[in-house]
């Protein structure tokens, strides 16, 4: 998608503002928020985890002491925190905001959905019914999950990729709980509740060579202040590995160092890279779901425009 100018419009309602991971979207929201009056709300399904400062690049102390900031570091990492939780919370603190301009920033792209289409009403499952399910699918590859899934829901199952642990596993999860597949749900939706607000929407899109540099760069500088005494502490908690703190990138490698399997530079390449795919997936996901009222913005030049 093509980077392009827009002319400037009256004050929004809220911005957003997306884009990949290590692309620079904190320092324009804070600088948006400052020049604004505003706060910064988070908009990534990681650095809502209290168990994630770091390897979640969330913001630090001097960071959030200088500007407000909401819905970080606030979920226990046991918690199989969703979009749903996300824009039930966004909603309540729109209703408190007292006069501020939110300036919700991430690179999570169904929390960017919720906050305007909605979501669609699934069911609640059963915690017996997902510790079930949980059972059969542990040491099972993901490839043979899809298949399982194709077998009862064979539409269902191509719109997922076979080694999307997740999403495969929601989807066996609302089947066993209501014996219907997950699509039967995906026409009741609830309007987000930034639908029909005036909005300024940014995608920072920064070179991709310059990117893989960054992502590869913070991986190594995180290490260095802390992130693998980050993931001992989630490793000693035992949690349920398929719970999404568990599956944040660079966790499951830093484990498996902790474990003995691997030593720390292959633990590094895996994180580094694991960041890098995630990273072309959100260019990817943003280019096909969104609109033209997104801007496409070099991360410069939106800080030298809105700063």
């Amino acid at each position: 998608m093509p980077l392009h100018p827009a002319p400037r419009a009256e004050r929004p309602e809220a911005i957003l503002i997306a884009g990949p991971t290590a692309s620079g979207k904190s320092a324009l929201a804070a600088a948006l928020a400052l020049h604004h009056g505003g706060l910064v709300v988070n908009t990534d399904s990681m650095q809502v985890y209290a168990d994630l400062r770091i390897l979640s690049a969330r913001p630090n102390a001097d960071e959030t002491a200088r500007l407000p900031h909401r819905l970080y570091g606030h979920v226990d990492g046991a918690v199989n925190y969703s979009a749903g939780h996300f824009a039930r919370e966004a909603a309540e603190l729109l209703r408190v905001l007292d006069g501020r301009l939110p300036i919700f920033v991430g690179g999570t792209g169904l929390y960017f959905r919720s906050l305007e289409e909605g979501l669609s009403d699934l069911p609640p499952v059963p915690n017996a019914v997902r510790t079930e399910i949980r059972r059969r699918a542990e040491g099972r590859p993901t490839e043979a999950l899809h298949a399982d899934l194709a077998a009862c829901d064979p539409a269902g199952a191509a719109k997922l990729r076979p080694s999307d642990r997740a999403r495969v596993m929601r989807a066996l999860e609302i089947l066993a709980a209501t014996g219907r597949p997950i699509a039967a749900f995906h026409g009741a939706r609830v309007p987000g509740p930034l639908a029909g607000r005036r909005l300024r929407r940014i995608f920072l899109a920064p070179d991709r060579g310059t990117l893989r540099a960054r992502i590869d760069a913070r991986f190594r500088a995180m290490i260095a202040h802390g992130a693998l005494d980050e993931a001992d502490a989630l490793r000693r908690r035992r949690l349920d590995p398929m719970l999404p703190v568990m599956r944040a990138h660079g966790v499951p490698g830093l484990i498996a160092h902790l474990d003995g399997g691997i030593d720390l530079d292959e633990a590094i390449r895996r994180g580094q890279a694991d960041t890098r795919r995630y990273a072309k997936r959100q260019f990817t996901w943003f280019r096909h779901q969104v609109g033209a009222e997104w801007r496409w913005l070099d991360p410069d030049a939106a800080l030298a425009e809105f700063a």
